[in-house]
């Protein structure tokens, strides 16, 4: 077997979960100490990818999305941050981002993770992970 296959084959095989890449904030003194903290995962280089793009096209937005993950995943905000209804999506949470891109994740209260599975325009139904 050739090198180049390998590195294909290797470049094909996907981590199963990346940490999603924090968006750049700028840090105050009057930011109050966040107790509990939440691992962000990206379940896979796809996703996390597709979340620099919703960064690069909505850095503010994207940026209050990290932090409502990192500090209050599964606090319900009306008409933003909610869990799906529906057997299969079970577990599964909406963060509206703008009017036109959503996040969907799966928070883990026992690990204190979350996992976004996908990130991007919003779509209809919604993606189940």
């Amino acid at each position: 077997m050739s090198e180049n296959i390998t590195e294909e084959i290797n470049e094909n095989i996907e981590p199963p979960e990346v940490k999603l890449t924090t968006p750049d904030s700028p840090e105050t003194s009057n930011t109050p100490k966040i107790e509990t903290i939440w691992l962000v995962a990206a379940k896979n280089r796809r996703v996390n990818r597709d979340w620099e793009a919703l960064i690069q096209r909505n850095p503010e937005n994207a940026r209050r999305c990290y932090k409502d993950l990192e500090t209050a995943a599964i606090t319900r905000q009306p008409g933003r941050v909610f869990p799906l209804k529906g057997k299969k999506y079970r577990g599964v949470w909406e963060y509206e981002v703008t009017g036109g891109d959503r996040v969907f994740y799966v928070p883990d209260e026992t690990q204190l993770k979350v996992v976004v599975f996908y990130a991007g325009k919003h779509i209809q139904p919604a993606p189940t992970p």
